[in-house]
């Protein structure tokens, strides 16, 4: 434990540093107690045996199940992970606008979305465009609903023949990830740009600049900085929750490593759980480490040098003084 005080505690002394140890000592023997009466037991049940892991040692698991199943996973936690970061940041500056009818529009979307849950979203986008499109295709909203089909949802694989909208299970998990976790991220963005302090507006009002120009030069790029850490954790739990897709059996990881596998090779669940737990592990870890590595660039990126008066930086000239330094005639 660091012995300098914060701003959250006081330095500890002598006996108090001396009973944290302690405690760490008792603390990580009683762990690494539980781990062990937890590894005998596993080994108890025979969970050790080679069959049961085997599978993760050929190439054949890996290529046909494990690695489609991650590459499925990624590419819904990218696409949705762009277009949250879009939704948040268009409803999050919406409900910073001047103007109500913007504001309150905006609110009723993001605290909406907010509080359905991610699986509820999920159901909604697979099952109800199925259900209600064919009586929007006999009604004068027909058209409309097979040009927004044909030109934008498409991209997603969303089709519709005879009416009938059939939603694929990615553009599902894609659609639900997106409206939950663009709402948390809205909510991110707002706060990032009310946590800067009121003078760096004042300031950029004072020399001219329009409110457009205020949040995209001077708030932004500065809360972009503080709302790294809050915009890496909530798109963490986006990769994470890419899993949900289980559900309408989406191909993910967990689909694949926890449902297959363990269905062609000795029903190992145990073996399976643990080793996509390690992929999603590693993968979090290394979205964290890229994202802590982005926010110290980008923090050394603002800082500014200004030189100070010294031996090589000569003082202007006084009013009514020449060039020369030599005054003028009176």
């Amino acid at each position: 434990m660091s012995k300098e005080a914060t701003v959250l505690f006081d330095a500890p002394g002598p006996r108090a540093r001396a009973r944290n140890t302690m405690v760490t000592v008792v603390a990580s023997i009683v762990l690494l107690g539980i781990l062990a009466a937890f590894l005998w037991r596993f080994n108890d049940k025979g969970q050790f045996a080679g069959e049961l892991w085997s599978p993760f040692t050929k190439w054949t698991v890996w290529d046909k199940l494990i690695l489609p199943g991650l590459w499925s996973t990624l590419k819904a936690a990218a696409v949705a992970s762009v277009l949250a970061l879009l939704f948040g940041v268009v409803f999050g500056l919406a409900r910073l606008s001047d103007h109500w009818w913007v504001r309150v529009p905006a609110g009723v979307v993001v605290e909406f979305f907010r509080a359905i849950p991610l699986l509820i979203l999920i159901f909604l986008a697979f099952f109800i465009p199925n259900k209600i499109s064919p009586t929007i295709a006999d009604s004068a909203f027909g058209t409309f609903q097979r040009v927004l089909v044909d030109n934008v949802f498409s991209v997603f694989g969303v089709e519709i023949n005879a009416g009938t909208i059939t939603v694929p299970a990615f553009a599902a998990v894609v659609f639900g990830l997106v409206l939950y976790n663009g709402s948390v991220l809205a909510e991110v963005v707002r706060a990032g740009v009310l946590s800067i302090p009121k003078g760096q507006a004042e300031a950029a009002y004072s020399v001219g600049l329009r409110k457009n120009g205020v949040m995209r030069l001077i708030l932004l790029p500065q809360a972009v900085t503080v709302m790294m850490p809050a915009i890496v954790s909530q798109l963490v739990v986006l990769l994470k929750d890419t899993a949900l897709g289980f559900i309408i059996a989406y191909s993910e990881l967990l689909s694949a490593g926890f449902r297959q596998v363990p269905a062609n090779y000795h029903n190992n669940k145990i073996q399976a759980g643990i080793v996509v737990a390690v992929i999603y592990i590693a993968i979090n870890m290394a979205v964290s480490r890229f994202a802590t590595w982005l926010e110290a660039r980008s923090r050394r990126s603002r800082k500014t040098e200004a030189k100070t008066m010294g031996a090589d930086v000569v003082a202007p000239p006084a009013p009514g003084m020449a060039a020369g330094g030599a005054a003028s005639g009176v």
